[in-house]
């Protein structure tokens, strides 16, 4: 899994590639307590995931509930195919925004 940044003044898009986890998902989580309280608008991009399992969805959902605290909200950007086809699975795309 390789996580990319692009910063802009209120948002952070993670664009995050390859494989989403229970090997990688602690990086990302790792990665996500440290920008959540800074970051008004999260954006995941999971265009380039190829697979994502329940430790990876669980990061997800909890990139989701560190931004509420401060009033920030996160959103999923471009899901990959395989990506968009589990959240809907698992009924995620109706808990969290999906763009």
């Amino acid at each position: 899994m390789t996580i990319t940044e692009n910063k802009t003044a209120n948002s952070l898009e993670l664009v995050i590639s390859g494989r989403l986890d229970t090997g990688t998902a602690p990086e990302l989580e790792a990665k996500l307590k440290q920008i959540a309280k800074d970051t008004q608008t999260l954006y995941l991009n999971l265009s380039n995931i190829q697979y994502i399992s329940s430790a990876g969805l669980r990061v997800v959902l909890l990139a989701h509930k560190l931004m509420l605290p401060t009033g920030g909200k996160m959103i999923i950007r471009s899901p990959s195919a395989f990506t968009k086809q589990v959240l809907e699975a698992t009924g995620m795309d109706s808990i969290l925004t999906v763009e």
